[in-house]
């Protein structure tokens, strides 16, 4: 990710969402609670699952991982985005605009691989439940969750490469509040369309096949999930499936409206509401999502307060004074 020699530019500004002072110590108070709840959201989500040995399952080891991915996800945009709505200085570095570009690209492809290792395994919870712990071994597990990385960093290393052979020469403003692909896209003083191309494939390629997988699982869930006679029973199932489909509307819906289409049709307002919405606010809804929903996770909550209480209260017993 080294600055080209035919690049001028040697750092960015990040103009951000607005010139507003009122408006920006808003968006910072909102921001930093935003960014709060998300560390205290996933970090709590990593050591419960972690903690309580009953929730050393499939299902939640890919959880897991998803509140990491989360949590990486936020701190690459968040803390440079609050920071910009303190300070009148708004700049970036070239190499650290495409970092933060790389770093973005690559959590959110891995997340996409993830989210579809998610939906087999609750394809094969539903479909194949005798089977589940067969098929849903260790080895497969712990290889889905490797892949997912390994595509997420070919995808993002292809991304930036492409990124990195253009030449930015006279303008240096970054109408967003990240670097991100299209907006970065604009300022090029060359012709974008066949690194437009390549972004689109690798962009596109990550969507369609994880959604293509997703969609596939689901479908295979539906069909099993009406052929069960009892209401409570399709109940049941759908529950177990339930957090997953919402985490993967919303994640989905806002990811193609905002990269699946050309620079010429970005527009600043639309796509920086959406961005705020993938960046900043699906973070912080993940662990919600699948906590309040979910039972298993409560009740480990309750079994870890509860064993830790119950061995501050040993040591009280011990050590009285």
């Amino acid at each position: 990710m080294s600055r080209s020699n035919n690049t001028n530019v040697s750092d960015f500004i990040l103009m951000g969402l607005t010139d507003s002072e009122e408006i920006r110590l808003v968006l910072f108070t909102l921001f930093f609670l935003i960014y709060l709840v998300t560390l205290l959201g996933n970090t709590g989500m990593i050591l419960i699952i972690h903690l309580d040995l009953q929730l050393h399952t499939p299902m939640y080891f890919f959880l897991s991982h998803l509140s990491f991915l989360d949590l990486s996800y936020s701190t690459v945009i968040t803390p440079k985005t609050l920071e910009n709505l303190l300070t009148s200085t708004k700049d970036i570095s070239f190499r650290g605009c495409f970092t933060q570009l790389y770093f973005f690209v690559f959590l959110g492809a891995t997340e996409c691989f993830l989210l579809s290792s998610m939906a087999y395994d609750r394809y094969v919870a539903i479909c194949n439940p005798l089977r589940y712990p067969v098929i849903m071994s260790v080895t497969l597990c712990r290889s889905l969750i490797t892949a997912s990385y390994v595509i997420g960093f070919i995808d993002s290393f292809a991304n930036v490469l492409c990124m990195n052979t253009l030449r930015f020469c006279d303008s240096n403003i970054i109408h967003h509040f990240f670097c991100d692909i299209h907006p970065i896209l604009a300022l090029s003083c060359t012709d974008t369309r066949d690194t437009e191309i390549m972004i689109f494939i690798f962009a596109g390629s990550t969507l369609v096949v994880s959604l293509i997988t997703i969609s596939v699982s689901y479908a295979s869930i539906l069909s099993t999930i009406l052929k069960i006679n009892s209401t409570s029973g399709k109940q049941k199932a759908f529950s177990t499936c339930a957090s997953h489909l919402l985490g993967v509307t919303i994640f989905y819906g806002t990811m193609i409206f905002t990269y699946l289409k050309s620079s010429k049709s970005y527009s600043l307002g639309k796509d920086q509401v959406a961005s705020v919405f993938y960046t900043i606010v699906i973070p912080m809804l993940n662990p919600l999502i699948y906590s309040l929903r979910n039972k298993e996770v409560k009740n480990a909550l309750i079994r870890v307060m509860q064993e830790r209480e119950h061995k501050a209260c040993k040591m009280t017993v011990m050590f009285p004074f």
